[in-house]
């Protein structure tokens, strides 16, 4: 990464590619957005946004890329105004460039660790590392042995349930860790059948709803993963499209039923019917 520039320019909001980038933050919290529109329209753009030249633009395409100032450069096109305040960075790479943008949201704002594995994932995917070692690397270049682990098993949390969180953001590092350690013991297809949809359930509800099994994953006793020879069964699919899973509590155990046969209250009967069958009337 070469010095900027010392030249400040102005230029048009519609010549930036805000999402030239994978980015590790966005515009969405609406409280502290219009807090800076307040700012920017009162005192003017304290600091300049950071962008970078895009090599062979298409027709009509922005010719710039936006390295820092995501929510800046948001503001101040709701606001309007045509033109902003840049600096003009001139990367050896693209992922120079993001980790340009990295190391200066991490000196600004504090960015969730869901974000952070987030941005890796999508980095992956678009092919600008070969894994996640060398994307850990050139994002992330000072953080320790320890540190590093960590945010492996948060990558693999965010690889596995993608868009299921309502909003990962408030996984704390210390979720993420128990989501990664259930994920390596083989719990996968249980946790995914026990997250409540995204679009019915809170934060709060979707961990309640994982609590109990993260539970039982990382207890002590627990040694044989879902699956394993001498584990007990944990959930059963029907072809119906019924999904029956047992969960483990402080006084025993419970069954839950979901997908569309167990609206029945007749399927709950029969159960009663079968349990009662087995063990005998009172």
């Amino acid at each position: 990464m070469t010095d900027i520039l010392p030249a400040l320019l102005d230029i048009p909001t519609d010549r930036i590619d805000a999402l030239a980038l994978p980015r590790d933050r966005h515009a969405d919290d609406a409280e502290a957005f219009g807090e800076l529109m307040s700012s920017i329209l009162i005192e003017g753009l304290r600091q300049p946004v950071e962008l970078f030249l895009i090599e062979s633009p298409g027709p009509g395409a922005p010719d710039y890329g936006l390295i820092s100032g995501f929510r800046r450069l948001a503001a101040v096109r709701a606001l309007g105004q045509p033109t902003i305040p840049a600096f003009i960075r001139h990367p050896a790479s693209i992922p120079a460039a993001i980790a340009a943008m990295v190391s200066e949201n991490e000196a600004r704002s504090q960015v969730s660790p869901w974000e952070k594995a987030r941005l890796i994932v999508t980095c992956l995917e678009r092919d600008l590392f070969p894994n996640a070692d060398a994307a850990l690397d050139g994002l992330f270049p000072m953080l320790s042995r320890q540190k590093r682990s960590r945010m492996r098993g948060h990558v693999l949390v965010v690889e596995t349930f993608g868009d299921a969180f309502t909003d990962p953001r408030h996984l704390t590092v210390a979720r993420l860790d128990r989501l990664a350690a259930a994920l390596r013991s083989g719990w996968e297809d249980l946790l995914l059948a026990a997250l409540p949809a995204a679009r019915n359930a809170s934060p709060d509800s979707q961990w309640s709803a994982l609590a109990p099994l993260l539970d039982e994953a990382l207890a002590p006793e627990t040694t044989a993963p879902p699956g394993a020879q001498g584990a007990p069964r944990r959930m059963l699919k029907l072809p119906q499209g019924l999904v029956i899973r047992r969960e483990k509590t402080r006084t025993g155990w419970i069954l839950r039923f979901s997908g569309p046969e167990a609206r029945s209250p007749g399927l709950i009967d029969d159960v009663f019917e079968l349990v009662e069958g087995m063990l005998g009337r009172p």
